[in-house]
């Protein structure tokens, strides 16, 4: 067996081997197979596919290619949710601490922002001193105590995945169905899930622009699951335009703790609550997803939602003062208003774009070793379909560079649309996939 006859093959629109995908997979890992080799092959995949044994196949190879988690003594069925990306997509740090204190533990490893998608765990870190950097026992051993523990991926968990994503992202074959959805299902393998719940994001601010293609890429993952014995849901979300009102890292943190205080922004609700029914529902707590919904509402409103998430904090070293009081947080040095230049609706606030203009101002990278700025972001105060008046702030910029706020300032302009007619509100949950 050798590497150009998979590649000639997989050229040739035919199905790998099981062994063959263990070869390339395995090969690659080791430094056997070269880049070029392995771009050409990826290449193949990304214009002819794969059928669902392939990326089966592939996906339990890229699993076993580095260490599994094995959480086998919590003694509970184990349930991972997991985001495709988005922006101001504060979900999981709303989310799983909710679902925490109604009984489901939650082992949660999450990933850094890189580009215009933020991540949970500069997020989390914005909280000062909590460490999301924690050896894997006492990961174990935090679920063990209080229910809940959110850290960054520590172990060498799916190594083949992290070569081959690198790979992909310099050849322009990141957005491969079979690609993505091999990619997320071996790290959710690989980090212990028994079940899944993934929000599967659509709109111009996510990897699948529209519903057709958001529905195969959930389909595949779910008949991963099947194939692994691992039952997935997916829940298909709108990601058109930022979810909630905040975009930046303590920003979103903020919004998450006023969340579990009973703030709730509509869009954000409505995923937490559809993603956190499910989650109750596969854990086998309770299969009724409407009293699900119920007890989670419950959870937040008699505060436990909110005591959970205190706990974990304190458990991992974080000050919970800042919990208690958010205007203790470090704030940026300019904060200045987005006026709205004419009346009308607002008919569009891209996603994408505004995401851009946030990493820009330094809350996301474009190379994975740049740092970040906790501060700075973008604050909405209104939402597709709002009414809006000439002069009325729809929102603040938070900056410490100047050139950068001008920037943002000028490029707030086009992205968010204001037009004469009514626009009316889209969606939040496009559908469920199981």
């Amino acid at each position: 067996m050798n590497i150009l006859d998979i590649i000639e093959k997989k050229r040739d629109k035919k199905e790998l081997t099981k062994e063959e995908i263990q070869y390339f997979v395995n090969g690659y890992v080791k430094e056997e197979i070269a880049d070029y080799q392995m771009s050409a092959l990826v290449m193949a995949i990304y214009l002819n596919g794969m059928t669902k044994k392939e990326i089966t196949d592939l996906t339990i190879e890229m699993a076993n290619s580095g260490e599994i988690l094995d959480l086998s003594r919590l003694g509970k069925i184990i349930v991972d949710k997991h985001s495709t990306g988005g922006v101001g997509d504060k979900v999981s740090i709303c989310l799983l601490p909710l679902v925490a204190s109604l009984g489901v533990p939650v082992a949660k490893m999450s990933g850094r922002g890189l580009g215009f998608t933020g991540g949970t765990v500069d997020k989390m870190q914005s909280i000062p001193g909590y460490k999301t950097d924690i050896d894997i026992n006492s990961f174990v051993e935090n679920v063990e105590n209080i229910g809940i523990s959110m850290i960054s991926q520590t172990m060498n968990l799916a190594p083949a995945d992290k070569k081959l994503y690198a790979l992909r992202d310099s050849i322009s074959c990141v957005e491969s169905i079979p690609l993505i959805a091999s990619s997320i299902m071996s790290k959710k393998i690989a980090s212990g899930a028994e079940k899944i719940v993934l929000d599967v994001t659509v709109g111009n601010g996510a990897f699948m622009k529209n519903i057709d293609d958001a529905k195969k890429l959930a389909n595949e993952m779910i008949e991963i699951g099947k194939l692994a014995n691992r039952e997935t849901v997916c829940v298909l979300t709108n990601m058109d335009e930022p979810l909630g009102y905040a975009v930046g890292n303590n920003l979103e943190v903020i919004e998450a703790i006023s969340f579990l205080k009973g703030i709730m922004p509509e869009d954000l609700k409505q995923v937490v609550l559809e993603l956190g029914s499910y989650m109750i529902k596969l854990s086998g707590i309770c299969a009724d997803l409407e009293e699900n919904k119920r007890k989670i509402l419950e959870n937040i409103n008699n505060g436990k939602a909110f005591n959970k998430f205190v706990e974990m904090v304190k458990n991992q070293n974080g000050d919970i003062s800042y919990l208690e009081n958010i205007e203790k947080f470090e704030k940026a040095k300019y904060i200045e208003p987005i006026i709205a230049q004419n009346d009308g609706y607002i008919h569009e606030i891209n996603a994408e774009e505004v995401g851009k203009v946030a990493c820009n101002l330094g809350a996301g990278r474009v190379k994975k070793e740049d740092s970040i700025d906790y501060t700075v972001g973008i604050v909405f105060n209104k939402k597709v379909a709002d009414k809006v008046k000439n002069g009325d702030i729809l929102g603040y910029i938070h900056a410490n560079d100047l050139e950068r706020l001008k920037i943002a300032k000028e490029k707030m302009k086009d992205i968010i649309v204001i037009e004469n007619s009514v626009k009316e509100q889209t969606k939040t949950i496009f559908g469920i996939c199981k």
